[in-house]
């Protein structure tokens, strides 16, 4: 076997090995959006904010990081999609648009694709590439929500970041943590 052949064999990201491409796919994908789903229903009310410390974000970095960029925004996408026309699975059973918390949703399409493309490249094969991986799908998902939830509370950019960042700062830290050791834990185990 040539090394181009042994490159192109091996898999971009963890969803490459599962068997049967287009089954496959659409099975990532819709379960993924259900993983997200579900990990939203972990979710915290905080005071001062209309924002909820939720599992979304660290579910949204895993699918993005084990599906790559494609399967990765498909499945945020069809996440957001379904709970706009009525699906209650964003956080507290909520569906819709209209709530401060869209935008933040609106950004877990953006760091699918974004975690996906870096995951594709080696971004979560060792710990440290992990956590700038991770750190920046959040940086992402913050660049969307905070924006939005701006608009949506009529608050200046320091206000946001009080209500959308700086509460979950900590809470991102340990999620980061943990998928910086389950991520390269996964390739290790695989390559067994």
């Amino acid at each position: 076997m040539s090394n181009s052949q042994a490159v192109a064999s091996r898999p971009a990201v963890l969803g490459d090995l599962v068997p049967g491409r287009l089954v496959r796919d659409v099975a990532l994908v819709v379960g993924a959006a259900v993983f997200v789903g579900l990990a939203a229903q972990v979710s915290v009310p905080i005071p001062g904010t209309p924002v909820p410390v939720t599992g979304q974000t660290f579910a949204v970095l895993l699918s993005g990081a084990a599906l790559g960029f494609r399967r990765g925004a498909l499945s945020m996408a069809l996440y957001a999609l379904a709970g706009m026309v009525g699906v209650p699975w964003f956080a507290d059973g909520a569906s819709g648009w209209r709530m401060a918390s869209f935008g933040y949703v609106l950004g877990f399409v953006l760091a699918g694709a974004v975690v996906g493309a870096l995951a594709a490249r080696g971004g979560d094969r060792s710990p440290l590439r992990t956590v700038g991986t991770m750190a920046l799908g959040l940086a992402v998902i913050y660049a969307v929500g905070v924006p939005w939830l701006m608009a949506w509370t009529h608050s200046d950019l320091g206000q946001a970041l009080s209500m959308g960042v700086r509460p979950f700062l900590v809470g991102d830290a340990i999620k980061i943590a943990l998928a910086a050791g389950l991520l390269p834990g996964a390739w290790r185990l695989l390559r067994r």
